[in-house]
C-alpha cells in the first residue's frame, strides 16, 4: 500500500465517522429526554454506520469486485444485527436494574426498608446504598416516635404540675377575698410557696433548654471537688435531716476537676437531693469521686430501693417521676421530673455521661465527667 492510498484511506474514515458523529450527536440532543435505552441503541448503531460506511467508501474506492462488495456486504450486515442484539439485551438489563432502583426508592418514600438488589456492580452499589439510607431512615422515624411520645408525655406531665399549685393558689386567694382564711399570714405564705414552686419549674425549663439547644455552654475552670461537694451538702441540709439522713463523703479530698463550677453545683445538688429523698430514713447517703482514665467518676449512693431495671435509662428523660402521685412544689423537688434531666443535659454539655444501676451496697448514680471539656465546633 503506497502513500496515497494510505492517506485515502485515513480521510474516508475521518469523513464518515465525523458524518455520523454529527448526525448521531444531533439525534441524541433531540431526544435527550427518551429512555437510557434508546440512547445506549443510538450510540451503538452509530458506531456501527460510521464503521460500515467507511468500510464501504473505502472497498469501493479500492475497485473491490461486485463479488467482494456482495461479501462484504454480508458482513456488515450479520455483525450489525448481532451487535445492535447485544446492545439491545445489555439495554435491557440496565433498564430492568434502573427499574428495581426506582421502584425501591418508591418504597424507600412510602416509609418502607428495602433490600439489595442484584445487578451491575454500579446499580448494586447504588441499590445497597437505598438500602442502608432505608434503615437508617427507619431508625430516625422511630427515634422521631419516641422523642414525640416523650415530649406529648412531658407537655401532660408539665400541664398536671402547674395546675396542682395555680389550683392552690387560686383556692387560697379566693379564701382571702371571701374573709374565709382563718390565718391571711400563713394563707400568704402558702401563696408564695406555690408561686416559689412554680418559678423553679419554669426556670428549671429553661435553663435545661438551653442546655439541650447549646445556647449555654459550660466555663472550663479548675474546680476543687470537695468544696463542690460541701456547697451541694449545704443546699440539702434542711431535706436531709427532715429526713435524719446523713451525707458522708470518700476519696474526694484533693480531687480537681475541669469544669462549670454551677453547673457542676447543680449537678451534685440534684443528685444528693434525689438519693436525700429516697432513701430510708437514718441512713448514709455517700457521695464518692474515683479518678479513671482522663476522667473523674462521682458517684453518689443510697441505700433505698432505687429503681426498676427498665426505667434506668428513662429515669434521666425530662418529666419521668418515679412517683407518678408525687405532688409538685415538695422540698427539693424539681417540679415536674426536671433533675435527673437536667443532670444529664449538663454532663453531656461537658462531654460526660450519667447512669445508674443497682449495686450490692445500694443504689448508685455514677456522673463521669472528662478532666477536659471538649471544644465543639
Amino acid at each position: 500500500m503506497n502513500g496515497s492510498d494510505f492517506w485515502f484511506i485515513v480521510v474516508v474514515t475521518l469523513g464518515c465517522t465525523a458524518g455520523v458523529f454529527i448526525v448521531a450527536a444531533v439525534v441524541l440532543r433531540l431526544s435527550r429526554r427518551a429512555s437510557f435505552a434508546w440512547r445506549i441503541a443510538i450510540v451503538v448503531a452509530s458506531t456501527i454506520v460510521s464503521i460500515a460506511c467507511s468500510t464501504l467508501a473505502i472497498a469501493v474506492g479500492m475497485y473491490f469486485t461486485p463479488h467482494d462488495l456482495t461479501v462484504l456486504l454480508w458482513i456488515l450486515a450479520v455483525s450489525a444485527v448481532f451487535s445492535m442484539t447485544g446492545a439491545w439485551l445489555v439495554a435491557r438489563g440496565l433498564r430492568r436494574s434502573l427499574a428495581t432502583v426506582a421502584a425501591s426508592a418508591r418504597r424507600l418514600g412510602d416509609g418502607e426498608i428495602v433490600q439489595s438488589a442484584a445487578a451491575s456492580r454500579e446499580v448494586a452499589a447504588m441499590s445497597a446504598e437505598l438500602a442502608t439510607t432505608s434503615v437508617r431512615l427507619a431508625d430516625a422515624r422511630a427515634e422521631l416516635e419516641r422523642l414525640d411520645a416523650a415530649r406529648s408525655a412531658f407537655f401532660a406531665w408539665i400541664s398536671h404540675d402547674l395546675r396542682t399549685p395555680l389550683t392552690g393558689v387560686r383556692a387560697l386567694a379566693e379564701s382571702l377575698e371571701d374573709g374565709m382564711a382563718g390565718d391571711p399570714a400563713d394563707a400568704g405564705r402558702r401563696i408564695r410557696q406555690q408561686a416559689d414552686a412554680m418559678s423553679r419549674m419554669v426556670d428549671d425549663l429553661f435553663e435545661l433548654s438551653r442546655l439541650q439547644s447549646g445556647t449555654l455552654r459550660p466555663q472550663q475552670e479548675e474546680v476543687v471537688l470537695l468544696d463542690a461537694v460541701s456547697d451541694a451538702v449545704a443546699d440539702v441540709r434542711v431535706l436531709a435531716e427532715a429526713r435524719d439522713v446523713r451525707v458522708a463523703h470518700r476519696r474526694v479530698e484533693g480531687a480537681t476537676v475541669r469544669a462549670d463550677p454551677y453547673l457542676l453545683g447543680r449537678v451534685l445538688t440534684n443528685l444528693l437531693g434525689n438519693a436525700v429523698r429516697h432513701a430510708p430514713r437514718g441512713s448514709v447517703v455517700e457521695i464518692s469521686a474515683v479518678p479513671s482514665a482522663g476522667d473523674v467518676v462521682i458517684g453518689v449512693l443510697d441505700s433505698g430501693p432505687g429503681v426498676p431495671g427498665d426505667d434506668l435509662e428513662r429515669m434521666f428523660e425530662a418529666g419521668w417521676l418515679a412517683d407518678p402521685a408525687r405532688t409538685p412544689g415538695r422540698a427539693g423537688s424539681s417540679g415536674a421530673g426536671l433533675g435527673l434531666a437536667i443532670v444529664r443535659a449538663i454532663m453531656e454539655a461537658h462531654g460526660g455521661t450519667v447512669r445508674a444501676q443497682r449495686t450490692p451496697d445500694g443504689f448508685l448514680v455514677a456522673a463521669t465527667l472528662p478532666r477536659e471539656i471538649p471544644v465543639s465546633g
